[in-house]
């Protein structure tokens, strides 16, 4: 099969893309081409054989209808910032690429909605509704450069997730170009629809169901107070006591990130926002939003709570430049983790907040056994953990005993009960994983779902679901495991 494809005429294949969105709109030189090869997660690369840039629906509609023909494999792309290798390309594929559909196609404040493309920035769509005090909840540390296709992809989380939820709370409904070509409608503008829930199915199906080319999104009221805390502790493990006790205490704030010390200085470096204090075991920032009377109660009773916890320090900020500041070195967590290794590899766990201290001590016997350090930055009120293991990838064998690593760390967080992503996907990162967590029954039936929408398997094929010619733990697994890969991969 290989061979047959590498011998593929792909310049009729090119002609009809260009036909369709023009030879402006179709990336084929290989030099080009060396920028789709990866998204945010840089170790797996692969070129595509060509990208296709379209601007609408029916462009989009057209491109894949070309794909099914030729029975041509497509993966859809938006800013290529996903971490989990959810947009990277296979050999061979056409990589369909929506960045340049940034239309906000309608604004309906009176209905709290807003109709975009999928190449919108995160953060546009508050910007466009800021004015008229809304904004759109789901906030991604990258929302300044990620798109809302991608976020859909993903059902991508961020700050607020704690207490408005993730992107598939917000989305009300999708235009679709289906893996055969055709254009779909699903949801609508209202909350209930009749009917399956095929939004809810297709938000976070991470492009093997279809494209969504336009996305219907419920906006939010501002709140009338805000109030961001921040407490340093000496422990990181007394961080965490402080958001089951918050949360135990009946508060659900906007958002509460826990950042340990190794993040705390990385941040300090590069963004000096001399708001975090640099001997901190750990620090806590909680957001308090509601009344004003609801917030001024709350910000003393978390306060209180922190204090009872053994945080040495608390800062408070209710004016919006002040709040941002202490924001700042959170949002660039990631980025700043850069400047302190050549080499990092983040993973997305989620747990259960009474195993927060456990799982921590847990990750900690992890860094002494491999040797690597791992950086723990992460939305402490749902849990959804993001451990940085820091490495120097020029070295022989150190990607691989990461991936270790990490799969140790996934591996733990469903053993106390929880899950192998929160909000970046499974993708090509975390698809061995799966059978960690669901049960050969569970992977079937998903696979029903996907051989509804996507019967020839064009459709972003590899990711997700685990096969032993892609997983590398295939090869040491029992024969019972790897019966249970053959039977998923025969769909």
């Amino acid at each position: 099969m290989l061979t047959q494809e590498k011998q593929r005429n792909w310049k009729p294949i090119i002609q009809q893309f260009e036909a369709v969105v023009g030879k402006n709109g179709v990336v084929q030189r290989r030099e080009e081409l060396i920028t789709y090869e990866c998204d945010g997660l840089t170790s797996y690369r692969q070129r595509p054989a060509v990208v296709v840039l379209p601007r609408t629906t029916e462009q989009v509609a057209e491109v894949v209808k070309i794909c099914d023909r030729h029975s041509v494999p497509f993966i859809a792309r938006g800013a290529g910032t996903g971490l989990s290798g959810g947009a990277l390309p296979i050999e061979n594929s056409v990589l369909i690429v929506t960045s340049l559909m940034r239309q906000i196609l309608k604004i309906d404040l009176d209905n709290q909605r807003v109709v975009v493309q999928p190449g919108v920035i995160n953060n546009w769509v508050t910007q466009s509704v800021s004015g008229a005090g809304f904004y759109y909840a789901p906030d991604p540390s990258s929302q300044i450069i990620c798109s809302i296709g991608g976020n859909v992809a993903e059902n991508s989380g961020g700050v607020h997730c704690l207490k408005y939820g993730v992107t598939t709370n917000h989305v009300l409904g999708l235009k679709l170009v289906l893996p055969d070509g055709s254009i779909v409608d699903v949801g609508g503008e209202i909350p209930e629809m009749p009917g399956y829930d095929l939004t809810g199915i297709f938000v976070g199906s991470e492009g093997t169901l279809g494209i969504a080319t336009e996305i219907t999104l419920r906006i939010l009221k501002s709140a009338e107070s805000i109030c961001v805390l921040l407490a340093d502790f000496t422990s990181v493990e007394a961080a965490g006591a402080s958001v089951s006790d918050i949360i135990s205490a009946g508060i659900i704030p906007g958002g509460m990130e826990i950042m340990d010390n190794i993040s705390i200085n990385a941040v300090e470096d590069v963004v000096c926002t001399n708001c975090y204090p640099r001997d901190a075991a750990a620090i806590l920032l909680v957001e308090i939003d509601g009344l004003a009377v609801e917030v001024a109660a709350n910000k003393q009773r978390v306060a209180e709570i922190c204090k009872n916890n053994g945080a040495r320090n608390i800062t408070t900020a209710s004016d919006p430049e002040q709040r941002l500041k202490l924001w700042k070195g959170r949002k660039a967590a990631f980025a700043a983790a850069g400047h302190i290794s050549p080499d990092y590899y983040v993973q997305d766990g989620v747990i259960p907040r009474t195993q927060l201290s456990y799982v921590l001590s847990e990750i900690e016997a992890l860094t002494k056994k491999y040797g690597y350090q791992i950086a723990n930055v992460f939305h402490a009120g749902d849990g959804n953990l993001h451990p940085l293991i820091l490495y120097d990838n020029s070295i022989p064998g150190a990607l691989e005993k990461v991936e270790q690593v990490g799969g140790e760390i996934l591996k733990l967080c469903v053993k106390v009960g929880g899950s192998i992503s929160g909000e970046h996907g499974v993708g090509s990162d975390k698809k061995c994983y799966m059978p960690e967590m669901f049960t050969q029954t569970d992977l079937e039936t998903m696979q029903w779902v996907r051989q509804a929408f996507n019967p020839k398997g064009l459709a972003n094929p590899g990711k997700i679901f685990p096969t032993p010619r892609t997983c590398g733990e295939a090869a040491n697994a029992t024969k019972e495991n790897t019966k249970q890969f053959e039977d998923i991969e025969r769909f």
